[in-house]
């Protein structure tokens, strides 16, 4: 029970963070302004002038211009499906596996086609890219 306990917190804990993670240019400078103080003494200034800094428009703008290729979340299935492949270190996968992996791969980068040519593919196109979403996210 535990061990599923753990399982689903590790997935809660990768949701979260892929939940903060920017969509653009626009969250990022406003986590820069954040962490460096200058949001803080910026919403002061303009409290005290009852008037608005135009932060937020400013990072809905800035992220309409320069979005990030920020792929969709794992949902809990693919997440267990992936760290069970990243943690025993899989590296040989049957036509089945490929298979399943190339539906999650479709599902989290919906911007991209679902790849002609699985088995030539797979390592450095699929299996490789949702490794590294799982990595930056976890």
């Amino acid at each position: 029970m535990t061990s599923t306990k753990s399982k689903n917190q590790e997935f809660e804990t990768f949701k979260k963070n892929h939940e903060q993670g920017s969509t653009g240019l626009g969250d990022t400078v406003e986590k820069i302004t954040k962490k460096t103080g200058i949001k803080k003494v910026v919403d002061t200034v303009f409290q005290k002038l009852e008037k608005s800094c135009g932060c937020e428009e400013r990072k809905i703008k800035l992220n309409e211009i320069f979005r990030y290729e920020k792929p969709e979340c794992f949902n809990e299935e693919d997440f267990n499906v992936v760290r069970n492949a990243v943690e025993s270190k899989q590296n040989k996968f049957s036509p089945q596996e490929q298979e399943n992996f190339v539906d999650i791969y479709t599902r989290v980068f919906t911007n991209l086609k679902r790849p002609e040519c699985t088995p030539c593919s797979f390592k450095n196109e699929v299996y490789n890219r949702l490794v590294k979403v799982y990595n930056t996210y976890k």
